[in-house]
């Protein structure tokens, strides 16, 4: 092997920022051999300069009469250098901004002179010495500085040396230093792109002048989001795209819902009536019809469904979620819609999902990308197996400013899009008031996301017109930049502007065509009729969410469920699971096989697996739900020798639906979010998440508030999704013992979701099965439900066999061992959750002595069945009192919830109503288990002892 073959061997293993750094060594070398690593010296000793500087210099030796003798090899690195500082850098000193500016930068990275490099210098070196395209009147290393500074430091630059992977960093140098990435508009393209963005102005013109100082969060300033928009949804025409999901906040939602969803303006222009005793009503009979709840929201938080492309090669169906004032949000809740589309349910075994089927287009607001957590907890669901969506297009509307925040103020980053560099995302920063770069940066994205499948971000930057809404004054607070904008043209004059100069458009056409919008809008309005309502109420519940359930047959016959457990044993031949955990797996199903007794586990794996053959598919996530955080469920084995894996319920022979189960990544907000926007897209699927405590439902707030209890009613948005929230008091301390029962009591209403905390195996099997039943009907709820965690494993919570063949859910249960009623009590307890088990557990030791003491369980404590309790009260005749026990303190738990509707049903007895339980706390347990266990037998002792009686209904 020859000296110059050995140099390019070793010279071939370094790549791109590898070789870089060893360029800018061996320029350290040149001036100073030891003052590179001994190695590198060596390198350098025995195979001499990096090989892009050899082959340029053998390039020179081979006949290139224009390379001058002057130029060393120094200053050849430096000019290689300062190409692959522009490709990396030259976003730095980009013209991305139409008004005011982002934080400043150091941009000398970029300055030929940081490489003591100048014009003359770069004159001297042929293209091809530096760089590997061959573009026509490039031929000097000026001229590729030139050339790179154009398509890197332009209107619009990149973002991509963060990306890890060889491959998509090669793709975009390619399609940018081409140039191919660039959109060829014809002449007629460039006139219905002005178009599009007067049709977006006129129609914000129009909104501010007939409905003045109403909230619309304006989108002037950043019109060109819309037609970004419209590309990307054009482009799907082309391939195998079904449906289009996007999110928003409200920033330009009204422009979005009327120029991409086609709301119809006369429907929007009713939304905005301001009379309350009037209706501004559409004028059309065939003015599209949108859904809403029976409560309603404001204009710019709803979202709309529309089918477009009817006439392309692959039409399209777009849904705009819905979303409150959260603004970040609804991420996740379009990655579950997404996800949902792409996810093919009906057959046994796991789903097969075709990312190619769906994508989503998520609108960002610059202030809450970096802002809002729960972008970072989404943006970490894109590469995981069970979340994965094959990449979404994100578009952050930078307007510069939060509410009034500005950007020194809102982030420690350059750039607002910088959190997605954490994550790998390649980000496009492009000026919104260049109308074809925007469209270029679309189309890159676009392609980006299909060839691929990872999410990808158009940093949009432009600026905000008005205040944050348009009864705000900006110019109090941001007066600075508000004296650019009042100067700055908007993006549509620009745009005509150039046009004109091109002779594109005539020298009026800005005003001709503005014109014209206002005056279609206009007459559109002018159609439209008042009529007068002197008493405006909300809609009625549906009839389907006010009727009870307790019709639902949910037995299953003894024979399917004994094949179904047999089926859960089963295991592909060569699995080698832990022999440990098959012995604890065997032993529980032979037991309800040989003796017919189901604890939670077994009661749980048979209601999944009859729900299966009923043809309904599950998906069931969370933190450690694969497992179970008790180690109960085990529904993902691991093989020990090969690390496969496998789960039981893709055994059952006559499952005629998928089951899903994944553990999720340490995130609330996110994973809620995208279950819930799961089961909203896939109604006929039982979705379910499981959180590890019930108390870590505690960073899912915003999802619970906002979607899950309130968006039937506010959106007509429908989801059936169960809670799994392990609860109880056991000792583990504040963070581990409530799962906030209080919390979910105070937003129940209108039959919005069900809340249980139930006690035993079989009513576990019931209470799934029925919330399966609701799939894909108006009857339609979420199911929250408090799990347990000790009780896992006691027996008392296991259930005889003809429980699961028999009945049904039942909202209120005896104790077991006791009738429904008695005559001989004069105490009725009443309670939920594992203290009924507790008293359960101490009632058993002396029966005799508890005779005058009667329980019954709270096992659906909402809907509340007030019903069945007043019965169970009235017949029970010798009662002298009722008895609410709980072992949550007095301002949490369910007692502040069922204390009104008790005394309500005792007025007119002369029952007294008392609260056994901890007092008012802050926090919801002691840390220390011995006071807690001291709690908790003073808890048992004051309700089971008839001289204590507990607090008075006092104040009630």
């Amino acid at each position: 092997m020859t000296q110059h073959e050995s140099s390019e061997k070793i010279w071939e293993n370094f790549y791109g920022p590898n070789m870089g750094y060893v360029e800018e060594q061996y320029e350290l070398y040149l001036g100073n051999k030891d003052s590179v690593d001994p190695s590198l010296k060596q390198m350098f000793d025995q195979y001499g300069a990096p090989e892009e500087i050899q082959a340029a210099v053998q390039t020179a030796g081979a006949g290139n009469k224009d390379f001058s003798a002057n130029i060393s090899a120094k200053q050849l690195t430096s000019a290689i250098k300062l190409v692959e500082a522009i490709r990396r850098y030259g976003h730095l000193k980009a013209n991305i901004y139409p008004v005011g500016s982002g934080i400043h930068s150091d941009t000398s990275l970029v300055d030929p002179a940081q490489y003591n490099l100048n014009k003359s210098i770069l004159e001297a070196i042929p293209a091809d010495w530096v760089w590997e395209q061959n573009i026509e009147n490039v031929q000097t290393a000026q001229d590729v500085v030139d050339y790179l500074m154009e398509q890197y430091a332009g209107t619009i630059s990149f973002e991509y040396d963060h990306v890890n992977n060889d491959d998509e960093r090669s793709w975009f140098q390619e399609n940018i230093e081409s140039g191919k990435y660039r959109f060829p508009f014809s002449d007629s393209e460039k006139q219905e792109l002005l178009g599009q963005i007067l049709d977006v102005e006129g129609f914000e013109d129009f909104l501010a002048k007939t409905f003045v100082a109403q909230k619309r969060f304006s989108i002037e300033g950043l019109e060109m989001m819309v037609p970004v928009i419209d590309r990307m949804v054009q482009n799907s025409f082309y391939d195998d795209t079904e449906e289009i999901m996007m999110g928003m906040a409200h920033r330009g939602r009204l422009s979005v819902l009327t120029h991409i969803l086609g709301k119809p303006y006369d429907k929007l222009f009713s939304e905005f009536h301001p009379s309350a005793d009037k209706e501004l009503v559409p004028s059309s009979p065939g003015s599209k019809a949108i859904t809403y709840g029976w409560t309603g929201d404001v204009k710019y938080h709803f979202g709309a469904e529309r089918a477009v492309g009817e006439e392309k090669p692959s039409p399209t169906k777009i849904t705009l979620a819905h979303n409150p004032s959260h603004l970040e949000f609804v991420n996740p809740v379009v990655e579950g819609f997404t996800k949902a589309v792409q996810d093919f349910r009906f057959q046994k075994g796991a789903p097969e999902q075709d990312v190619s089927k769906a994508f989503g287009i998520l609108v960002h607001g610059d202030a809450a990308f970096i802002g809002e957590g729960v972008v970072a907890e989404t943006f970490n669901l894109s590469a995981l197996d069970g979340y994965r969506t094959g990449g979404s297009l994100h578009i952050i509307s930078n307007n510069l400013l939060g509410f009034t925040t500005g950007q020194r103020q809102g982030r420690s980053t350059t750039y607002a899009s910088d959190l997605a560099k954490g994550f790998e995302v390649p980000i496009i920063h492009v000026n919104a008031d260049d109308p074809e770069a925007c469209i270029s940066a679309a189309n890159l994205a676009y392609d980006y996301r299909h060839k691929f499948q990872k999410d990808i971000l158009i940093d949009l930057v432009g600026y905000r017109r008005y205040g944050h809404n348009e009864m705000d004054e900006p110019r109090a607070t941001q007066p600075e930049l508000y004296q650019a904008i009042d100067q700055h043209a908007t993006c549509a004059s620009i745009y005509a502007d150039k046009l004109h100069q091109e002779g594109i458009v005539s020298e009026n056409a800005y005003e001709e065509m503005k014109e014209a919008v206002f005056d279609k809008l206009q007459g559109i309005y002018d159609d439209m009729t008042e009529s007068v309502n002197e008493n405006p109420e909300a809609m009625p519940v549906p009839q389907a969410l006010r009727q009870g359930l307790s019709d639902i047959e949910t037995a299953v016959p003894k024979e399917i469920l004994e094949t179904l457990n047999k089926d859960l044993l089963k295991r592909p031949e060569g699995f080698h699971s832990l022999k440990k955990l098959e012995k604890i797996l065997t032993k529980r199903h032979n037991t309800f096989e040989e003796e017919g007794k189901a604890d939670w586990a077994v009661g749980e794996a048979l209601a999944y697996a009859s729900i299966l053959q009923d043809g309904i598919p599950i998906r069931l996530t969370g933190q450690d739900s694969e497992r179970g955080t008790f180690a109960h469920r085990h529904l993902k084995l691991h093989d020990v020798e090969t690390t496969e894996t496998y789960c039981p319920m893709h055994g059952l022979e006559d499952a005629k639906a998928t089951f899903d189960i994944h553990n999720s990544p340490l995130s609330e907000a996110a994973v809620i979010g995208f279950e819930y926007g799961y089961s909203v897209k896939a109604p006929k699927t039982l979705v379910i998440w499981e959180a590890q405590f019930g108390d870590f439902a505690n960073a899912g707030q915003v999802i619970f508030d906002q979607f899950i209890s309130a968006a039937r009613a506010k959106w007509d948005d429908r989801s059936n999704m169960v809670l799994l929230l392990p609860h109880g008091y056991e000792g583990q301390g504040p963070e581990h013992s409530s799962g906030r029962v209080e919390r979910f009591l105070t937003m129940a209403a209108e039959n919005n979701w069900i809340v249980a905390n139930v006690t035993k195996s079989a009513q576990f099997f019931h209470l799934l099965r029925r919330q399966a039943a609701l799939v894909d009907s108006e009857a339609a709820r979420p199911l929250v439900l408090f799990t347990p965690k000790s009780l896992l494993r006691s027996s008392r919570v296991i259930s005889e066999i003809d429980e699961f063949t028999s009945g049904r859910f039942r909202p209120l249960i005896p104790q077991p061992g006791l009738e429904l009623t008695s005559n001989k009590a004069k105490r009725l307890l009443i309670g939920t959750g594992k203290v009924m088990v507790d008293i359960e557990e101490t009632m058993s030791e002396q029966p005799q002595k508890y005779e005058q003491i009667h329980v019954v369980r709270l096992e659906q404590i909402y809907p509340f069945p007030e019903q069945k309790l007043a019965e169970i009260i009235e017949a029970c005749e010798n009662l002298d009192e009722v008895v609410w026990v709980q072992e949550e303190p007095r301002n949490m738990g369910a007692w502040n919830f069922v204390k009104e509707r008790l005394f309500k049903m005792l007025q007119d007895t002369k029952l007294e109503l008392h609260y056994v339980g901890r007092g008012e706390r802050s926090s919801p347990s002691v840390g220390d288990q011995h006071i807690h266990k001291t709690e908790q037998r003073k808890i048992i002792t004051n309700a089971l002892d008839m001289a204590e009686g507990g607090e008075t209904n006092e104040g009630n």
